[in-house]
């Protein structure tokens, strides 16, 4: 139980609508037990009729009075039964909620590296199905637990007043019950937790083969992919059989043992009625009543154990990320005004999960208002010049710094929201297009929406839709070409307004002549923001007022577009292979 202590927050938040709860579970009980007091009371009515103790009238009276009694108990025991119900399990569904709403908030601040380690579908599975268990732990598993309970605390001390040595035969099964379900839970708890894994597998390749239906098909994978999932159903036929077969045994053991209950009643009170020793027949109908009601909750303790044990396993799960402490961390508290100087102080960085070093020693500086390109092959490190400056990455050695604080020292929501950036791998949410750019500032008017999207050259495309800007998207924008998509994803980080844009190789899929254009009016927009251009084009830096060339992780030259063309060595080369293309 040592895991589900963190659910322990949310009682406490809950905690009065609980305690209602609860206290609703015991009346409605207690109205439960009259039944079998006044089915008692009527046979014993009746025997006194059959021997003329009380005449026939008054007995016909009293068993009126009698059935009215058991009726009107019975109505408000469904009453309450009906209000725990209401009440425990909203309260499961308030924290199921919460507890979403924790892990997703977690998620999101954890960083880069954390994503690159784990798979999507295994996130996904922990913030369904693993919560799911839990929430089965705070409502049903609560809620039955106590109705449990209280049947226990009424019943037994009723049996062993009325008649103590039936009563004691009667119980008999429940330790050797007891003792068993203590034996199977062990083998349910580790049972479970291989469910739960699996289940993560299960979703991590149904999510990717799901993204990658293209590749698939294109590939002719199909049977491939095929004969995985059905090895992957066999691993999870056997999973859940394992676990199936255990729990299997609580019901047929359950009924095992209150079925010998039901017969030491009839054997043993029959008997001791025979002998005198308890005064109606009346009583062994009540202890057969109190029995029976007994049977539901003591089935529902091997239920409920098992729900405890799958909930403590999808809890660990859940803990292990809860506990995972994200590399980049706020730790200024006050808002941080950003001008957008930008400089690097010998940074050295290097991947965690590749060991590869993507920056040695670099250095340089970006004045606010100015626009820098970065040109290289692909491996040499741009990209990862972006990353540092959003500070998705921190450093492995040296310093990067805006507006001469290093950015470790800044409010790293100030710092993300004056950036506006427009990734290599445009991403689009399954929404409408207007939603989509709308992603850059929510309070923005279709008008500014517009707009953005002429200057991306992107507007005569959605125009050109039947819905046009309410056009809804497929997953990661599927709809749109590859060229919309980075179009679109230019428009969002405009209608930003940020004080730095950060624009990686975000013109690759667009033809020259839309290049051009958009540039253009990059170069209008950006004047007086810091830009960071990565590309792999000599035209998308033409409008630059610096450019670096990196190799290695190196700078390998630097200087404008008028003093790099003049320049021999690898810029120069560049900039010949890809004139040589266009013609």
């Amino acid at each position: 139980m040592k895991e589900l202590k963190h659910l322990n927050k949310y009682f406490k938040k809950y905690w009065v609508k609980l305690v209602i709860g609860i206290l609703i579970t015991v009346i409605a009980r207690v109205f439960s037990l009259v039944m079998p007091s006044y089915v008692s009371k009527s046979i014993k009515t009746a025997e006194d009729a059959f021997a003329n103790i009380i005449s026939g009238s008054e007995a016909k009276q009293l068993l009126f009075e009698y059935i009215l009694i058991i009726l009107g108990a019975a109505l408000l025991s469904a009453l309450f039964t009906f209000l725990m119900r209401q009440t425990i399990i909203n309260v499961s569904r308030y924290i199921e909620f919460d507890l979403k709403n924790e892990v997703f908030d977690h998620y999101q601040r954890l960083s880069l590296a954390f994503y690159k380690k784990n798979r999507i579908g295994d996130l996904m599975n922990r913030i369904s199905e693993d919560i799911n268990q839990v929430r089965m732990y705070v409502g049903p598993a609560i809620m039955y637990g106590m109705n449990t309970l209280t049947m226990f605390v009424c019943i037994i001390p009723l049996m062993f007043i009325k008649a103590p040595s039936l009563a004691a035969y009667a119980l008999i099964p429940l330790p050797i019950l007891s003792v068993l379900i203590y034996q199977i839970s062990k083998i349910i708890h580790k049972r479970s937790t291989k469910v739960q894994e699996f289940l993560s597998t299960l979703s991590t390749f149904t999510q990717e083969s799901f993204s990658g239906v293209a590749v698939i098909k294109a590939y002719t994978l199909e049977p491939k992919i095929n004969r995985e999932l059905e090895d992957l159903a066999v691993e999870g036929k056997d999973t859940s059989m394992d676990l199936a077969k255990v729990n299997a045994w609580f019901f047929p053991l359950m009924i095992l043992l209150i079925g010998i209950s039901n017969i030491f009643v009839i054997y043993i009170g029959g008997k001791q009625y025979i002998d005198g020793e308890i005064a109606s027949i009346g009583i062994i109908a009540e202890f057969i009543l109190y029995v029976n009601m007994l049977t539901w909750p003591v089935a529902i303790v091997g239920w409920l154990t098992s729900i405890i044990q799958r909930a403590e396993a999808s809890q660990k799960r859940i803990n292990e990320f809860l506990r995972e402490e994200p590399a980049i961390k706020n730790e200024i508290v006050e808002a941080t005004p950003i001008t957008g100087n930008i400089e690097f102080k010998d940074v050295t960085f290097t991947y965690d999960d590749t060991n590869i070093t993507a920056l040695k020693n670099l250095s340089f500086t970006i004045n606010a208002g100015e626009t820098v390109a970065f040109l290289g092959k692909t491996g040499s490190g741009k990209s990862t010049i972006l990353d540092l400056v959003a500070r998705l990455y921190d450093v492995t050695s040296g310093q990067v710094l805006v507006d001469g604080t290093p950015v470790q020292k800044l409010n790293l929501d100030s710092l993300r929201s004056s950036i506006g950036a427009v990734p290599q791998d445009a991403f689009l949410f399954s929404d409408t297009i207007e939603n989509n750019i709308r992603f850059g500032n929510e309070n923005a008017s279709i008008e500014e929406i517009t707009t953005v999207a002429k200057k991306a050259v992107v507007h005569e495309n959605i125009e050109g839709f039947a819905k046009k800007y309410d056009t809804v998207l497929g997953e990661r924008g599927i709809t749109l070409s590859g060229g919309q998509k980075q179009r679109v994803s230019i428009a969002r980080a405009l209608l930003k307004n940020p004080r730095i844009y950060l624009f990686d190789d975000c013109l690759s899929a667009v033809d020259t002549e839309t290049e051009e254009e958009i540039l253009n009016n990059l170069k209008r927009v950006s004047e007086n923001r810091t830009t960071l251009i990565v590309s792999h084009r000599v035209s998308s830096a033409k409008n630059a007022d610096k450019i670096i060339v990196l190799e290695n992780g190196e700078i390998i030259q630097e200087g404008t577009h008028e003093q790099l063309n003049n320049m021999e060595g690898y810029y120069k080369e560049l900039y010949l292979n890809q004139l040589s293309e266009k013609e």
